[in-house]
């Protein structure tokens, strides 16, 4: 797309990401368009976790090699990576920004990161994330059934084989 056409900045669309979360989580109605909002958060939160449990653990794998190699060379150590209450995500043909408050999505971010260094198995943070989504879903947005997070964690580990305990 070109430049000339974009609307709008970054953060006036994270601005925008965060009064949806707002008003869907303070607004009392249960019309059919507040519950269709409702689910609409809800996938997108769900999105939300899934990408910030998959950069905790892709941005702390790059920052653990990252020490390896300052170690080495006797270099200043970086900077720990840092969570973010905002994540882009496609929603049809475009992207936009979704909002999830601190902590939420650092908690996701957190739990990436746990599971990249081995600190938690792949059970343990399906639970955890499935966890969050339950609290986001059924008390934030006040859904009748919350969405199941890290679908392809739990793809994974089905395939590990039938009735064999997996390692993590």
């Amino acid at each position: 797309m070109f430049s000339i056409f974009k609307s709008k900045s970054d953060e006036d669309e994270m601005e925008r990401a965060k009064a949806l979360f707002d008003k869907v989580t303070t607004t009392r109605a249960d019309t059919r368009d507040i519950r269709t909002m409702r689910i609409r958060m809800g996938l997108l939160a769900r999105a939300h976790l899934d990408k910030s449990f998959v950069s905790g653990a892709e941005e702390t794998a790059a920052w653990q090699k990252a020490m390896d190699i300052a170690h080495v060379k006797g270099k200043d150590l970086p900077d720990p990576p840092e969570p973010t209450e905002y994540q882009k995500i496609k929603s049809g043909e475009n992207e936009i920004f979704v909002y999830l408050p601190e902590e939420y999505s650092f908690e996701a971010f957190n739990l990436g990161a746990r599971y990249q260094k081995t600190e938690i198995s792949a059970e343990q943070a399906i639970n955890s994330m499935q966890g969050l989504a339950d609290q986001i879903c059924l008390y934030e947005f006040r859904l009748d059934e919350p969405f199941q997070v890290l679908q392809f964690l739990r793809d994974e580990l089905s395939g590990e084989g039938a009735g064999a305990e997996p390692s993590g």
